[in-house]
This record gives structure tokens, C-alpha cells and sequence, in this order.
């Protein structure tokens, strides 16, 4: 009986991780790729991760490859007492989780340039660009007793951090940003649950401040590009037919040219031809031999016959 429950469970994890592999292909919104990266961290989870204070990555499957998620287990009145620093999160003292009765899991976020690309399509960030990946923390409460999570029960529910009387720092510094021109500052993005963006100025360059936990980003402002407009196949076969009929008709033209001023140029050749053979030597008979002569250019000469009487008489 126990081998066959043993066996029974291992199956129902291995259709359960292929269920959630196949889910991500479809990962299309923001909140779903965080339910999304919550089920199999915590799906993940093992006795290895119960050591408190420190920090484990999670290895996510190839659907989800780009992005980076690290957890690490407080106990809530540690976490206010002390605060913590989470990668590129700083929790200064003061900060409260709620609601929280003994311990919390903080699940930190890189989701690279690929994925980052879905809260570009799921917010309003017409007018702006992203420059760097966005970052996210979250926090989940533990089930179970002593902190040991049951998957009889339901999922680890999602939490909320709101800072104390310092704010939650978020440094972009050893994130990989893309190139801005000079002179042009970033501004911190914060992306609220609800579907907005808020932006607010930089603490100091590429660190940005927040008063909650959330999924934060650096962006800057971007040209207004119009959208094309999507023509239709059959006008594209029309606008084709017309353009390839319109370029017939000018070659059939530059052709008719070209073979017009062939033509002229052949005339005008025969022309000069014709009158150089007329300038040219005529051939005559000279006895038994050919002998080339030229026509007389000389005019004649005229006696007048007044001026010859004349001199006739005085003669």
C-alpha cells in the first residue's frame, strides 16, 4: 500500500509539473506569469530550502528560460527588525508584511528582455520604452505547520510589504540596460496590480524607491511612431497589377524611342552618304582605260561683243 501511494503521488507531481509546463506556453499576461512562477517555485520547494535567512535560486523549466527568481525564508518580526537585502532589493528596518503570523517567503523576479515585454503589452506605455528588465518582489505566506508547506491544502497565498519610515530601495546597477542617448534621464516605473503605471524620478542614477513590494523597471521617453496601417491582400494585387502594367508601358515607350532615333540616325547616315557619292570623282573612258575626272568648276569665259568691235576698229 505505502509503495503504490508513493508511486500514486509521484505521478500526480510529474502531471502536475507537464500541466504547468503547458501552461506557460500560453503565459500571456503579466498576473498569470507570476501565478505562473509562484506554482512551480513552490511546487519546487523542499526541505533544503528551510534554512532561514537564505537565499536559493530557483531552476525554472525551458518555457520560462530568461528569467531569474531567487526566494528566501524571514520570520516576519526579523524582517521588521532587521530588514533584509534581496539582490537588487533593499529592505530597510520597519518594513511590515501583512498579513504575516510567523514566517514569510520573499520571491525575488529578474524576468530578463524577453519576458519583460509582456508588461510593455499589458500596461500603458505609449510615449515610453523600457531600458531594462523588470524586477520583481513578492511575498507569500507559508501553510502548514512550523513553516513545512502542504500541498493537501491550497497554494501559498501572495502577501503585501509596505516600507516603514524608509522607502524599499531597488538598484538597476548590475541589471543589463540598453544603450539611451546622453543627456537623457531614465524614470522609475512602478506597475501597480491594478494596470497602471506610475513613474516617478530616480533616488539617484539607476536606483529607484518604492513604498510597496511590486514589479518596478526603468523606462524613458520614446517618439510617438504612427501604427501602418494593414492593407488588404487583394489591394496589394490590385496596386501590383497596376505598378507592373505602368512599368510595361514605359519600357514599351523608351523603346520606341530608342528604335525612332535608330532609325533617324540610320536616314541622316544614308543622306550624307548619298551626297558624298554625288561630290565624288566621276569615271570616264579614256580610250581602252578608266580614268577618274573631275567636273569643270570654272566658269567660261564670255567675249563681249562691243568691247571686241571696238578694239577691232582702233586696231
Amino acid at each position: 500500500m505505502g509503495i503504490f501511494f508513493s508511486l500514486t503521488l509521484i505521478l500526480t507531481s510529474l502531471a502536475s509539473l507537464q500541466t504547468l509546463q503547458a501552461q506557460t506556453q500560453e503565459v500571456q499576461s503579466a498576473r498569470l506569469l507570476d501565478l505562473t512562477i509562484r506554482d512551480y517555485t513552490f511546487r519546487s520547494y523542499n526541505k533544503n530550502f528551510m534554512r532561514t535567512g537564505k537565499l536559493h535560486r530557483i531552476d525554472l523549466p525551458a518555457n520560462l528560460s530568461g528569467i531569474n527568481v531567487d526566494i528566501i525564508r524571514y520570520r516576519c518580526g526579523s524582517l521588521r527588525r532587521y530588514g533584509a537585502r534581496i539582490k537588487e532589493f533593499h529592505l530597510n528596518v520597519g518594513v511590515d508584511v501583512h498579513p504575516c503570523i510567523e514566517r514569510v517567503i520573499l520571491l525575488r523576479q529578474n524576468l530578463g528582455s524577453n519576458w519583460s515585454s509582456i508588461y510593455y503589452n499589458n500596461y500603458e506605455l505609449t510615449g515610453y520604452r523600457l531600458i531594462s528588465p523588470v524586477l520583481g518582489l513578492l511575498a507569500y505566506n507559508i501553510i502548514g505547520v512550523s513553516g513545512i508547506i502542504n500541498f493537501s491544502s491550497t497554494m501559498p497565498f501572495e502577501l503585501g510589504i509596505q516600507a516603514g519610515k524608509k522607502p524599499i530601495i531597488i538598484d538597476f546597477s548590475n541589471t543589463t540596460l540598453y544603450n539611451i542617448s546622453t543627456g537623457i534621464v531614465p524614470l522609475c516605473a512602478s506597475f501597480d496590480p491594478d494596470g497602471k503605471m506610475t513613474l516617478s524620478s530616480q533616488m539617484r542614477p539607476k536606483v529607484c524607491v518604492a513604498t510597496r513590494n511590486g514589479h518596478f523597471g526603468l523606462v524613458v521617453e520614446s517618439p510617438l511612431v504612427p501604427l501602418k496601417r494593414r492593407v488588404s491582400k487583394w489591394k496589394i494585387a490590385i496596386g501590383s497589377s497596376i505598378g507592373a502594367a505602368l512599368g510595361a508601358f514605359l519600357l514599351s515607350l523608351l523603346l520606341i524611342a530608342m528604335f525612332v532615333n535608330a532609325k533617324k540616325k540610320a536616314r541622316m547616315d544614308e543622306l550624307e552618304r548619298r551626297a558624298y557619292e554625288e561630290e565624288a570623282l566621276q569615271v570616264s573612258m579614256v580610250g581602252h582605260v578608266r580614268a577618274l575626272t573631275a567636273s569643270s568648276t570654272r566658269t567660261v569665259p564670255m567675249i563681249e561683243h562691243d568691247e571686241y568691235r571696238a578694239n577691232t576698229t582702233h586696231s
